[in-house]
């Protein structure tokens, strides 16, 4: 089987050594998105962010060959879980009804202390 791997010139360079997205057969990887600009800049607001690191994610996504119909588990990082409902009208937008299993979780802390939100997803296509 044959693994491709996706770094996107139009994204934030990964911060370790890790892809931005991979497929192997019908399966697609999306790693952790942050709510980071491709320039470093970062806003304040945990919404701004989420919506940052979900058309990110997209990008990565569709790079290879994903589309949010797609997607079969997403899995949400935030640093203050109270920001649940502010983020959920952007998911929503986004899924629309083709739900993934998801998985949202409060963490201490980020890889920057200025961010608020990380997400990542997986995904299942036709070969």
């Amino acid at each position: 089987m044959d693994i491709e791997r996706f770094l996107l010139d139009d994204q934030m360079a990964p911060v370790s050594h890790y892809c931005h997205s991979v497929r192997a057969g019908e399966l697609i990887w999306v790693s952790g998105i942050v709510g980071m600009r491709p320039d470093g800049s970062i806003p304040d607001d945990t919404v701004a962010q989420f919506d940052i690191a979900m058309a990110a994610m997209d990008a990565c996504l569709r790079a290879a060959g994903g589309t949010p119909e797609t997607v079969t588990k997403v899995q949400i990082f935030l640093t203050d879980i109270s920001e649940r409902a502010a983020i959920n009208p952007a998911r929503v937008r986004y899924f629309g009804d083709h739900r993934p299993a998801s998985t949202l979780v409060e963490v201490s802390a980020l890889v920057d202390p200025r961010m608020k939100v990380e997400i990542e997803c997986m995904g299942v296509v036709a070969g």
